[in-house]
Protein backbone atom coordinates (compact mmCIF):
# COMPACT_ATOMS: atom_id res chain seq x y z
CA UNK A 1 0.00 0.00 0.00
CA UNK A 2 1.45 3.41 -1.10
CA UNK A 3 2.37 6.05 1.37
CA UNK A 4 2.94 9.40 1.07
CA UNK A 5 4.31 12.00 4.06
CA UNK A 6 3.34 9.05 5.83
CA UNK A 7 0.12 8.47 4.68
CA UNK A 8 -1.02 5.39 3.41
CA UNK A 9 -3.95 4.49 0.94
CA UNK A 10 -5.24 2.04 -1.54
CA UNK A 11 -4.69 2.26 -5.12
CA UNK A 12 -6.70 -0.53 -6.44
CA UNK A 13 -10.76 -0.96 -7.86
CA UNK A 14 -12.60 -3.05 -4.71
CA UNK A 15 -14.63 -5.10 -6.53
CA UNK A 16 -16.57 -7.76 -4.66
CA UNK A 17 -14.98 -7.20 -1.27
CA UNK A 18 -11.18 -7.55 -2.83
CA UNK A 19 -8.72 -4.82 -4.08
CA UNK A 20 -8.30 -5.51 -7.79
CA UNK A 21 -6.41 -4.03 -10.72
CA UNK A 22 -8.70 -2.34 -13.67
CA UNK A 23 -8.66 -5.04 -16.86
CA UNK A 24 -7.13 -2.45 -19.21
CA UNK A 25 -4.42 -1.89 -16.40
CA UNK A 26 -4.80 1.49 -17.07
CA UNK A 27 -3.80 4.31 -14.26
CA UNK A 28 -4.86 7.75 -13.25
CA UNK A 29 -2.77 10.27 -11.70
CA UNK A 30 -3.39 12.03 -8.82
CA UNK A 31 -1.60 15.48 -8.15
CA UNK A 32 -1.31 17.33 -4.58
CA UNK A 33 -3.06 20.80 -5.74
CA UNK A 34 -0.27 22.59 -3.03
CA UNK A 35 2.33 22.32 -5.84
CA UNK A 36 1.48 20.31 -8.77
CA UNK A 37 3.65 17.26 -7.59
CA UNK A 38 2.49 13.43 -8.61
CA UNK A 39 1.16 12.03 -5.13
CA UNK A 40 0.14 8.18 -6.77
CA UNK A 41 -1.65 7.08 -9.49
CA UNK A 42 -5.04 4.55 -8.97
CA UNK A 43 -6.23 1.68 -11.00
CA UNK A 44 -8.45 3.30 -14.00
CA UNK A 45 -12.07 1.43 -13.97
CA UNK A 46 -13.46 1.23 -17.67
CA UNK A 47 -16.47 -0.25 -18.89
CA UNK A 48 -15.57 -3.87 -18.09
CA UNK A 49 -14.56 -3.00 -14.11
CA UNK A 50 -17.91 -2.00 -14.16
CA UNK A 51 -19.93 -4.55 -14.85
CA UNK A 52 -18.13 -6.42 -12.57
CA UNK A 53 -19.00 -4.11 -9.64
CA UNK A 54 -22.68 -3.95 -11.05
CA UNK A 55 -22.24 -7.84 -11.14
CA UNK A 56 -21.02 -8.27 -7.56
CA UNK A 57 -23.42 -5.64 -6.19
CA UNK A 58 -26.22 -7.53 -7.77
CA UNK A 59 -25.23 -11.21 -6.45
CA UNK A 60 -24.77 -9.34 -3.03
CA UNK A 61 -28.38 -7.90 -3.40
CA UNK A 62 -30.21 -10.62 -1.76
CA UNK A 63 -28.13 -11.17 1.31
CA UNK A 64 -27.93 -7.80 1.85
CA UNK A 65 -31.92 -7.29 1.58
CA UNK A 66 -32.56 -9.69 4.18
CA UNK A 67 -30.05 -9.11 7.18
CA UNK A 68 -32.15 -7.45 10.27
CA UNK A 69 -31.78 -3.45 9.54
CA UNK A 70 -30.00 -3.44 13.01
CA UNK A 71 -27.15 -5.66 11.96
CA UNK A 72 -27.06 -3.46 8.97
CA UNK A 73 -26.87 -0.15 11.45
CA UNK A 74 -24.62 -1.84 13.24
CA UNK A 75 -22.09 -2.56 10.39
CA UNK A 76 -22.38 1.61 9.80
CA UNK A 77 -21.58 2.34 13.48
CA UNK A 78 -18.61 0.11 13.47
CA UNK A 79 -17.50 2.11 9.93
CA UNK A 80 -18.51 5.34 11.80
CA UNK A 81 -16.11 3.98 14.85
CA UNK A 82 -13.30 2.75 12.55
CA UNK A 83 -12.99 6.11 10.94
CA UNK A 84 -12.64 7.78 14.09
CA UNK A 85 -9.94 5.60 15.41
CA UNK A 86 -7.51 7.01 11.79
CA UNK A 87 -9.40 10.52 12.16
CA UNK A 88 -6.43 11.77 11.97
CA UNK A 89 -4.65 10.55 8.91
CA UNK A 90 -8.27 10.62 6.93
CA UNK A 91 -7.81 14.36 7.90
CA UNK A 92 -4.89 14.90 6.61
CA UNK A 93 -5.40 12.88 3.59
CA UNK A 94 -8.43 14.73 2.74
CA UNK A 95 -5.95 17.53 3.03
CA UNK A 96 -3.01 16.66 0.75
CA UNK A 97 -5.46 14.78 -2.13
CA UNK A 98 -8.04 18.28 -2.25
CA UNK A 99 -6.51 20.90 -0.52
CA UNK A 100 -8.52 21.00 2.12
CA UNK A 101 -6.91 23.28 4.99
CA UNK A 102 -6.50 20.38 7.74
CA UNK A 103 -7.84 22.24 10.26
CA UNK A 104 -11.15 22.25 7.85
CA UNK A 105 -10.85 18.61 7.62
CA UNK A 106 -10.07 17.87 11.43
CA UNK A 107 -13.42 20.58 12.25
CA UNK A 108 -15.67 19.49 9.29
CA UNK A 109 -14.63 16.81 6.87
CA UNK A 110 -14.04 14.14 8.96
CA UNK A 111 -16.44 14.58 12.13
CA UNK A 112 -19.62 15.50 9.85
CA UNK A 113 -18.42 11.84 8.04
CA UNK A 114 -18.10 9.93 10.86
CA UNK A 115 -21.52 11.81 12.09
CA UNK A 116 -23.23 10.63 9.14
CA UNK A 117 -22.50 7.05 9.25
CA UNK A 118 -23.72 6.71 13.11
CA UNK A 119 -27.32 8.77 11.95
CA UNK A 120 -27.86 6.49 9.13
CA UNK A 121 -26.64 3.26 11.40
CA UNK A 122 -29.40 4.44 14.02
CA UNK A 123 -31.96 5.11 11.59
CA UNK A 124 -31.91 1.73 9.66
CA UNK A 125 -34.44 -0.01 12.04
CA UNK A 126 -36.76 2.84 12.37
CA UNK A 127 -37.90 3.87 9.18
CA UNK A 128 -40.97 1.47 8.17
CA UNK A 129 -43.87 1.30 6.59
CA UNK A 130 -47.97 2.13 7.53
CA UNK A 131 -51.06 0.85 7.65
CA UNK A 132 -53.95 2.08 5.22
CA UNK A 133 -57.53 1.87 6.43
CA UNK A 134 -59.34 -0.40 4.41
CA UNK A 135 -62.91 -2.08 4.32
CA UNK A 136 -63.75 -4.45 6.99
CA UNK A 137 -61.97 -7.86 6.25
CA UNK A 138 -58.97 -6.51 4.80
CA UNK A 139 -55.94 -5.18 5.52
CA UNK A 140 -53.71 -2.44 3.64
CA UNK A 141 -50.34 -2.09 4.74
CA UNK A 142 -47.42 -0.58 2.64
CA UNK A 143 -43.91 -1.58 3.54
CA UNK A 144 -40.06 0.36 2.05
CA UNK A 145 -38.22 -2.27 0.17
CA UNK A 146 -34.30 -1.35 -1.11
CA UNK A 147 -34.17 0.09 -4.67
CA UNK A 148 -31.74 -2.90 -5.40
CA UNK A 149 -28.30 -1.93 -7.15
CA UNK A 150 -27.09 1.38 -6.87
CA UNK A 151 -24.32 3.63 -8.88
CA UNK A 152 -23.18 6.83 -7.37
CA UNK A 153 -21.20 9.68 -8.20
CA UNK A 154 -19.48 11.53 -6.13
CA UNK A 155 -17.63 14.84 -7.00
CA UNK A 156 -13.98 16.18 -6.25
CA UNK A 157 -15.37 19.27 -3.54
CA UNK A 158 -15.83 17.31 -0.66
CA UNK A 159 -14.91 13.30 -1.44
CA UNK A 160 -15.12 11.92 2.06
CA UNK A 161 -18.34 13.62 3.34
CA UNK A 162 -20.32 12.92 0.17
CA UNK A 163 -18.84 9.61 0.40
CA UNK A 164 -20.67 9.25 3.74
CA UNK A 165 -23.70 10.90 2.26
CA UNK A 166 -24.34 8.76 -0.30
CA UNK A 167 -23.64 5.32 1.27
CA UNK A 168 -25.08 5.84 4.73
CA UNK A 169 -28.52 5.81 3.21
CA UNK A 170 -28.15 3.55 0.87
CA UNK A 171 -26.86 0.57 3.11
CA UNK A 172 -28.94 1.37 5.67
CA UNK A 173 -31.86 0.86 3.55
CA UNK A 174 -30.25 -2.71 2.27
CA UNK A 175 -29.25 -1.55 -1.12
CA UNK A 176 -25.76 -2.29 -2.82
CA UNK A 177 -23.77 -0.05 -4.69
CA UNK A 178 -21.17 0.65 -7.25
CA UNK A 179 -19.75 4.01 -5.89
CA UNK A 180 -17.65 5.85 -8.79
CA UNK A 181 -15.18 8.77 -7.38
CA UNK A 182 -14.29 11.76 -8.53
CA UNK A 183 -11.01 10.52 -10.53
CA UNK A 184 -9.18 13.36 -8.91
CA UNK A 185 -9.70 13.48 -5.50
CA UNK A 186 -10.38 8.86 -4.64
CA UNK A 187 -7.90 8.11 -2.26
CA UNK A 188 -10.18 9.13 0.97
CA UNK A 189 -12.91 6.80 -0.45
CA UNK A 190 -10.34 4.27 -1.56
CA UNK A 191 -9.07 4.24 1.98
CA UNK A 192 -12.69 4.18 3.08
CA UNK A 193 -13.23 0.93 1.31
CA UNK A 194 -10.29 -0.81 3.65
CA UNK A 195 -12.33 0.09 6.42
CA UNK A 196 -15.44 -1.30 5.16
CA UNK A 197 -13.97 -4.43 4.48
CA UNK A 198 -12.54 -4.84 7.69
CA UNK A 199 -15.89 -4.11 9.69
CA UNK A 200 -17.46 -7.39 7.84
CA UNK A 201 -19.66 -5.71 5.16
CA UNK A 202 -20.12 -8.57 3.01
CA UNK A 203 -18.49 -9.11 -0.54
CA UNK A 204 -20.43 -6.96 -3.25
CA UNK A 205 -22.14 -5.07 -1.02
CA UNK A 206 -19.95 -1.74 -2.02
CA UNK A 207 -18.12 -1.35 -4.79
CA UNK A 208 -15.78 1.43 -5.79
CA UNK A 209 -14.40 2.06 -9.28
CA UNK A 210 -12.49 5.57 -9.69
CA UNK A 211 -12.63 5.92 -13.41
CA UNK A 212 -13.12 9.23 -15.65
CA UNK A 213 -16.86 10.62 -15.75
CA UNK A 214 -17.25 10.23 -19.90
CA UNK A 215 -15.87 6.71 -19.37
CA UNK A 216 -16.91 4.54 -15.85
CA UNK A 217 -19.79 7.36 -14.98
CA UNK A 218 -21.35 7.59 -18.15
CA UNK A 219 -21.62 3.66 -18.13
CA UNK A 220 -23.02 3.41 -14.65
CA UNK A 221 -25.48 6.04 -15.24
CA UNK A 222 -26.65 3.70 -18.48
CA UNK A 223 -26.01 0.51 -17.18
CA UNK A 224 -29.40 -2.04 -17.43
CA UNK A 225 -28.63 -3.82 -14.24
CA UNK A 226 -28.50 -0.63 -12.29
CA UNK A 227 -31.73 0.32 -10.35
CA UNK A 228 -30.59 3.92 -9.75
CA UNK A 229 -28.09 6.78 -10.15
CA UNK A 230 -27.67 9.23 -7.79
CA UNK A 231 -25.38 11.94 -8.83
CA UNK A 232 -23.84 14.99 -6.78
CA UNK A 233 -21.80 17.51 -9.55
CA UNK A 234 -22.24 19.92 -12.27
CA UNK A 235 -25.78 20.89 -13.55
CA UNK A 236 -24.75 20.73 -17.42
CA UNK A 237 -23.24 17.02 -16.03
CA UNK A 238 -26.80 16.16 -14.22
CA UNK A 239 -28.82 16.46 -17.53
CA UNK A 240 -26.31 13.93 -19.02
CA UNK A 241 -26.99 11.78 -16.33
CA UNK A 242 -30.54 11.78 -17.11
CA UNK A 243 -30.25 11.09 -20.58
CA UNK A 244 -28.37 8.58 -19.86
CA UNK A 245 -30.39 6.48 -17.07
CA UNK A 246 -33.72 6.85 -20.13
CA UNK A 247 -32.56 3.19 -20.93
CA UNK A 248 -34.17 1.16 -18.22
CA UNK A 249 -35.79 4.43 -16.67
CA UNK A 250 -33.64 4.17 -13.64
CA UNK A 251 -34.76 6.39 -10.48
CA UNK A 252 -32.47 9.45 -10.45
CA UNK A 253 -31.36 11.42 -7.97
CA UNK A 254 -29.48 14.77 -8.48
CA UNK A 255 -27.82 17.20 -6.46
CA UNK A 256 -26.39 19.84 -8.99
CA UNK A 257 -25.24 23.12 -9.08
CA UNK A 258 -25.76 26.95 -7.11
CA UNK A 259 -25.87 30.31 -7.01
CA UNK A 260 -26.89 30.88 -3.18
CA UNK A 261 -28.02 34.13 -2.50
CA UNK A 262 -26.82 35.69 0.89
CA UNK A 263 -29.13 38.67 1.75
CA UNK A 264 -28.11 41.18 4.17
CA UNK A 265 -30.49 43.72 5.63
CA UNK A 266 -29.94 47.43 7.31
CA UNK A 267 -31.05 45.75 10.51
CA UNK A 268 -28.69 43.00 10.55
CA UNK A 269 -25.88 42.38 12.94
CA UNK A 270 -23.03 43.19 10.69
CA UNK A 271 -20.19 41.53 13.00
CA UNK A 272 -21.91 38.09 12.70
CA UNK A 273 -23.12 39.05 8.86
CA UNK A 274 -19.67 39.33 7.69
CA UNK A 275 -17.85 36.81 9.39
CA UNK A 276 -20.86 34.60 8.47
CA UNK A 277 -20.40 35.84 4.51
CA UNK A 278 -17.50 35.33 4.58
CA UNK A 279 -17.76 31.34 5.84
CA UNK A 280 -20.41 31.30 3.19
CA UNK A 281 -18.09 32.17 0.13
CA UNK A 282 -14.45 31.56 1.11
CA UNK A 283 -14.49 28.16 3.07
CA UNK A 284 -13.50 25.51 0.85
CA UNK A 285 -11.83 27.69 -1.15
CA UNK A 286 -15.79 28.43 -2.48
CA UNK A 287 -15.53 25.40 -3.93
CA UNK A 288 -18.93 24.16 -2.94
CA UNK A 289 -22.66 23.89 -4.37
CA UNK A 290 -23.98 25.80 -1.44
CA UNK A 291 -21.70 28.94 -1.21
CA UNK A 292 -22.87 32.05 -0.70
CA UNK A 293 -21.69 33.25 -4.01
CA UNK A 294 -24.04 36.47 -4.36
CA UNK A 295 -23.87 39.02 -1.89
CA UNK A 296 -26.64 41.14 -1.70
CA UNK A 297 -26.66 44.36 0.62
CA UNK A 298 -29.16 46.71 1.54
CA UNK A 299 -28.24 50.06 0.07
CA UNK A 300 -28.13 52.07 3.67
CA UNK A 301 -25.26 49.59 4.72
CA UNK A 302 -23.62 48.26 1.87
CA UNK A 303 -20.29 50.68 2.17
CA UNK A 304 -19.97 49.77 6.13
CA UNK A 305 -20.24 46.71 5.36
CA UNK A 306 -18.02 46.44 2.02
CA UNK A 307 -15.19 47.93 3.62
CA UNK A 308 -15.19 46.12 6.84
CA UNK A 309 -15.70 42.44 4.87
CA UNK A 310 -12.97 43.64 2.49
CA UNK A 311 -10.71 43.89 5.20
CA UNK A 312 -11.66 40.59 6.50
CA UNK A 313 -11.26 38.99 3.17
CA UNK A 314 -8.10 40.33 2.56
CA UNK A 315 -6.73 39.14 5.87
CA UNK A 316 -7.27 35.59 5.29
CA UNK A 317 -4.51 33.34 5.35
CA UNK A 318 -3.52 31.49 2.02
CA UNK A 319 -0.91 28.77 2.43
CA UNK A 320 -0.82 24.70 2.49
CA UNK A 321 -3.02 23.34 3.55
CA UNK A 322 -0.92 20.99 5.85
CA UNK A 323 -0.08 23.69 7.56
CA UNK A 324 -2.73 24.22 10.64
CA UNK A 325 -2.79 27.90 10.71
CA UNK A 326 -3.86 27.73 6.75
CA UNK A 327 -7.19 29.55 6.49
CA UNK A 328 -7.54 28.72 2.63
CA UNK A 329 -5.80 26.32 0.60
CA UNK A 330 -5.64 25.88 -3.23
CA UNK A 331 -8.66 25.21 -5.66
CA UNK A 332 -8.32 21.21 -6.27
CA UNK A 333 -6.93 21.05 -9.90
CA UNK A 334 -5.13 23.28 -12.07
CA UNK A 335 -8.14 23.18 -14.88
CA UNK A 336 -10.70 24.36 -12.16
CA UNK A 337 -8.09 27.69 -11.29
CA UNK A 338 -7.88 28.08 -15.23
CA UNK A 339 -11.56 28.49 -15.11
CA UNK A 340 -12.25 30.39 -12.00
CA UNK A 341 -9.74 32.92 -13.34
CA UNK A 342 -11.39 33.30 -16.56
CA UNK A 343 -14.86 34.64 -14.52
CA UNK A 344 -12.47 37.02 -13.16
CA UNK A 345 -11.46 38.26 -17.17
CA UNK A 346 -15.04 37.48 -17.74
CA UNK A 347 -16.30 40.10 -14.86
CA UNK A 348 -13.97 42.59 -16.06
CA UNK A 349 -15.05 42.58 -19.44
CA UNK A 350 -18.92 43.19 -18.67
CA UNK A 351 -18.13 45.82 -16.52
CA UNK A 352 -17.49 44.17 -13.27
CA UNK A 353 -15.53 46.19 -10.84
CA UNK A 354 -12.62 43.91 -9.11
CA UNK A 355 -13.21 45.38 -5.70
CA UNK A 356 -10.45 42.41 -4.30
CA UNK A 357 -8.42 39.71 -5.60
CA UNK A 358 -8.94 38.28 -8.44
CA UNK A 359 -5.45 36.84 -9.49
CA UNK A 360 -3.49 34.49 -8.22
CA UNK A 361 -1.23 35.42 -4.55
CA UNK A 362 1.86 37.07 -5.08
CA UNK A 363 3.50 35.87 -1.90
CA UNK A 364 4.90 34.04 -0.94
CA UNK A 365 6.67 32.53 -4.12
CA UNK A 366 6.01 28.62 -2.58
CA UNK A 367 2.74 29.04 -3.80
CA UNK A 368 3.24 29.85 -7.34
CA UNK A 369 3.38 26.24 -8.52
CA UNK A 370 0.08 25.62 -6.90
CA UNK A 371 -3.58 26.25 -7.94
CA UNK A 372 -3.91 29.17 -5.69
CA UNK A 373 -6.09 31.93 -5.94
CA UNK A 374 -6.71 35.03 -3.68
CA UNK A 375 -9.96 35.85 -2.30
CA UNK A 376 -12.30 37.78 -5.14
CA UNK A 377 -14.96 40.59 -4.81
CA UNK A 378 -16.58 41.51 -7.68
CA UNK A 379 -19.37 44.53 -8.05
CA UNK A 380 -21.75 42.75 -10.39
CA UNK A 381 -25.40 43.67 -11.89
CA UNK A 382 -27.88 40.75 -12.25
CA UNK A 383 -27.69 40.51 -15.80
CA UNK A 384 -23.85 39.59 -15.66
CA UNK A 385 -22.72 36.62 -16.46
CA UNK A 386 -20.83 36.43 -12.67
CA UNK A 387 -23.91 37.33 -11.11
CA UNK A 388 -26.02 33.91 -13.19
CA UNK A 389 -23.18 31.53 -13.76
CA UNK A 390 -21.15 29.41 -10.72
CA UNK A 391 -18.35 29.92 -10.49
CA UNK A 392 -17.44 27.52 -7.65
CA UNK A 393 -14.37 29.56 -6.41
CA UNK A 394 -12.96 32.09 -3.63
CA UNK A 395 -15.47 34.40 -6.21
CA UNK A 396 -18.11 36.62 -4.74
CA UNK A 397 -20.39 38.99 -6.60
CA UNK A 398 -22.08 41.96 -4.66
CA UNK A 399 -25.10 43.52 -5.71
CA UNK A 400 -27.05 46.44 -3.87
CA UNK A 401 -31.07 46.27 -3.17
CA UNK A 402 -33.55 48.93 -2.09
CA UNK A 403 -35.96 46.81 -0.08
CA UNK A 404 -37.72 43.60 0.80
CA UNK A 405 -39.26 43.15 -2.58
CA UNK A 406 -36.15 44.08 -4.84
CA UNK A 407 -34.16 41.21 -2.41
CA UNK A 408 -36.44 38.96 -2.91
CA UNK A 409 -36.66 39.23 -6.73
CA UNK A 410 -33.04 39.05 -6.63
CA UNK A 411 -32.74 36.03 -4.98
CA UNK A 412 -34.47 34.39 -7.22
CA UNK A 413 -33.32 35.28 -10.66
CA UNK A 414 -31.32 32.66 -10.93
CA UNK A 415 -31.90 28.89 -12.84
CA UNK A 416 -30.22 28.02 -9.53
CA UNK A 417 -32.21 27.02 -6.72
CA UNK A 418 -30.02 25.26 -3.99
CA UNK A 419 -29.40 27.05 -1.00
CA UNK A 420 -29.39 30.75 -0.11
CA UNK A 421 -29.38 33.14 3.15
CA UNK A 422 -30.44 36.09 4.82
CA UNK A 423 -29.07 38.24 7.82
CA UNK A 424 -31.99 40.30 9.84
CA UNK A 425 -33.22 40.87 13.57
CA UNK A 426 -36.77 41.05 12.44
CA UNK A 427 -38.29 37.84 13.26
CA UNK A 428 -41.13 38.48 10.92
CA UNK A 429 -39.04 39.14 8.20
CA UNK A 430 -37.19 36.53 8.99
CA UNK A 431 -40.06 34.15 8.32
CA UNK A 432 -41.35 35.74 5.24
CA UNK A 433 -38.05 36.29 3.19
CA UNK A 434 -37.10 32.45 4.06
CA UNK A 435 -40.47 31.05 2.50
CA UNK A 436 -39.92 33.59 -0.59
CA UNK A 437 -36.63 31.93 -1.87
CA UNK A 438 -36.78 29.57 -4.34
CA UNK A 439 -34.44 27.36 -2.68
CA UNK A 440 -33.70 24.00 -0.97
CA UNK A 441 -32.62 25.10 2.25
CA UNK A 442 -32.66 28.68 3.58
CA UNK A 443 -30.35 29.74 6.50
CA UNK A 444 -31.83 32.48 8.82
CA UNK A 445 -28.20 34.46 10.51
CA UNK A 446 -26.09 31.80 9.34
CA UNK A 447 -25.11 29.72 6.28
CA UNK A 448 -24.14 26.63 5.52
CA UNK A 449 -24.55 24.88 8.34
CA UNK A 450 -25.40 21.07 7.47
CA UNK A 451 -27.23 18.22 9.82
CA UNK A 452 -27.04 14.81 9.18
CA UNK A 453 -31.15 14.91 9.84
CA UNK A 454 -32.46 17.85 7.70
CA UNK A 455 -32.69 17.21 3.90
CA UNK A 456 -30.55 18.45 1.80
CA UNK A 457 -31.00 19.38 -1.84
CA UNK A 458 -32.58 22.01 -4.41
CA UNK A 459 -35.14 22.56 -6.92
CA UNK A 460 -34.71 24.09 -10.50
CA UNK A 461 -30.90 23.64 -12.06
CA UNK A 462 -30.19 22.52 -8.84
CA UNK A 463 -31.53 19.16 -9.05
CA UNK A 464 -33.87 17.16 -7.17
CA UNK A 465 -34.12 14.48 -4.97
CA UNK A 466 -32.64 14.78 -1.06
CA UNK A 467 -29.40 13.70 0.25
CA UNK A 468 -29.37 13.37 4.23
CA UNK A 469 -32.30 13.39 6.80
CA UNK A 470 -35.52 10.36 6.63
CA UNK A 471 -35.93 11.70 3.50
CA UNK A 472 -32.63 10.29 1.87
CA UNK A 473 -33.93 6.99 3.14
CA UNK A 474 -36.99 6.84 1.13
CA UNK A 475 -34.85 8.36 -2.17
CA UNK A 476 -33.55 4.74 -1.74
CA UNK A 477 -36.63 2.73 -0.71
CA UNK A 478 -39.59 1.70 -3.33
CA UNK A 479 -43.03 2.01 -1.44
CA UNK A 480 -45.31 -1.61 -2.06
CA UNK A 481 -48.69 -1.57 -1.26
CA UNK A 482 -49.82 -4.91 0.21
CA UNK A 483 -53.77 -6.04 0.46
CA UNK A 484 -54.73 -9.19 2.35
CA UNK A 485 -58.33 -10.35 2.71
CA UNK A 486 -58.01 -12.72 6.03
CA UNK A 487 -62.36 -12.35 6.39
CA UNK A 488 -64.38 -9.91 4.15
CA UNK A 489 -66.62 -11.54 1.53
CA UNK A 490 -66.71 -10.88 -2.02
CA UNK A 491 -69.71 -11.35 -4.10
CA UNK A 492 -68.69 -12.89 -7.72
CA UNK A 493 -67.92 -10.66 -10.30
CA UNK A 494 -69.72 -13.05 -12.70
CA UNK A 495 -73.25 -14.41 -12.13
CA UNK A 496 -73.57 -17.65 -13.28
Amino acid sequence: MPATKGITFATRLFIGGEFVDGAAGTSIEVVNPHDGSRLTEVAEAREIDVDRAVAAARAAFAGWRDTPAAERGRLLFALADRIEQHFDAFAELEALDTGHPIRDARFLDVPRTIANFRYYGGLADKVSGRQVPAEPGFLNYVKREPVGVVGQITPWNFPLMFTSWKLGPALAAGNCVVLKPSELVPLSTLRLAELIAEVGFPPGVVNIVPGYGHVAGQHLAEHPQADKIAFTGSTATGRRIVAASAGNLKRVQLELGGKGANIVFDDANLPAAINGSAFAIFHNQGQACIAGSRLLLHERIAQEFLERFMALAASIRVGDPLDPRTEMGPLTSKLHQERVLAYCDIARQEGGEVLLGGCVPAEPAALARGYYLQPTIVRAKPGDRVFQEEVFGPFVSITTFRDEEEAVRLANATDYGLGGGLWTTDLGRAHRVAERIRAGMVWVNCYKRVNPGAPFGGVGGSGYGRDLGVESMYEYTDAKSIVVNYDARIPPYYRR
